[in-house]
């Protein structure tokens, strides 16, 4: 007979076993089964009223949430993606045909500059006008080539896409109809107290909603603004910028003021003044404004987390997990800070967990 020490371990690692073999299977459509379960978190309440006035008819009421979750969300992004690659392509067309031309704009703004700060710039070796017109062309040309590529890579990938789209509304529907149940067997299963269980739910689910949509709300708030000032000024490709804007605008602290800051120097170094100082006034007082008012209304006051640490988890989830990561970085972010909470706690130090 096997001793029962023995058997539990044994089990415990088949256990590990299979939970990453499952997760391994599971990878490639990592970005749909995550999505399908953020925004089932994310319309639950929602979805909670749908049940209760269709008198309970969980297939029905899940319908009718995916439907609105449609509506709302999926189908605007869709077109706004689609209009996006459209507008992407013709900006790389119009720089690869020399119509937009990077290094005749930087040679015009560095002709606009003072002596003074021509001499400060030719201290710094910052001052040789071919030299940095060259470095810049290139860098121009490498990015709109690296959109191209993006933008022809999402046209041979369509079928990858459908197939998660496909996935994560079918996934989607089942996490509304069996959310509460699947949750409740995740938290049966994890050895801690219904305190902290609920401590660590609460938390995740917490965070869910208010990094998508506060973030999302804000991103689009600033990204629509400037795609408008953008437009008004009669810059090309405003609803380019504006997306670009929109998607900057997810980094808290730096955000939509790495497109339209150097866009409002341009114009006063070239003499458009009353643009360049329009552009700063809106730009400071209007899209940042929206910055330091609805996010920490909407993400930081939620999750209680302080901005550096929403900013540094921002990167990092984004660099390695690409866009995905402004929701995965703060969540992770979050759950490691409320474990190690429960961690100091006195009861946890003392290793007095029950399981139930």
């Amino acid at each position: 007979m096997y001793s029962q020490q023995l058997q539990q371990k044994t089990f415990l690692l088949l256990l590990i076993v299979v939970s990453i073999a499952f997760a391994w299977i599971l990878w490639p459509f990592y970005g749909a089964v995550f999505w399908a379960a953020a925004l089932a978190i994310l319309f639950m309440p929602f979805h909670r009223r749908v049940l209760r006035g269709l008198g309970f008819r969980r297939n029905t009421a899940a319908l009718v949430t995916l439907l609105a979750c449609l509506v709302i969300v999926i189908l605007p992004l869709t077109a706004i993606t689609s209009s996006l690659i459209q507008d992407g392509v013709a900006v790389y067309e119009r720089i690869r045909s020399g119509e937009i031309d990077f290094g005749a704009y930087f040679q015009r703004a560095m002709a606009a500059l003072p002596p003074w700060l021509t001499s400060l710039l030719d201290r710094f070796g910052l001052a040789n006008l071919a030299g940095l017109q060259n470095k810049l062309s290139e860098g121009a040309a490498q990015g709109s080539q690296i959109v191209a590529k993006q933008a022809v890579s999402i046209g041979q990938n369509t079928l990858d896409f459908v197939i998660s789209f496909g996935i994560m509304l079918y996934l989607l529907f089942f996490f509304l109809r069996d959310g509460p149940v699947l949750a409740g067997r995740i938290k049966q299963a994890i050895p801690l107290t219904a305190d902290h269980k609920q401590q660590l739910f609460a938390k995740f689910t917490t965070v869910i909603r208010a990094t998508v949509k506060g973030n999302i709300v804000v991103a689009a708030t600033q990204g629509a603004l400037g795609g408008v000032m953008f437009w008004f000024l009669g810059i090309q490709g405003a609803l380019l910028w504006g997306v670009v804007m929109a998607f900057l605008s997810l980094l808290p602290a730096v955000g939509a003021g790495l497109i339209w800051v150097p866009v409002a120097v341009y114009f006063l170094l070239t003499g458009a003044l009353w643009q360049g100082v329009a552009l700063i006034v809106f730009g400071v007082f209007v899209i940042g404004l929206v910055d330091n008012v609805l996010r920490p209304l909407l993400v930081g006051k939620d999750t209680k987390l302080p901005d550096y640490v929403v900013l540094i988890s921002t990167l990092g989830g984004m660099a390695l997990f690409g866009l995905n990561g402004f929701v995965i970085g703060p969540v992770i972010a979050a759950l490691f800070i409320s474990a190690w909470d429960l961690f100091s706690s006195p009861d946890v130090r003392k290793g007095d967990i029950p399981s139930h």
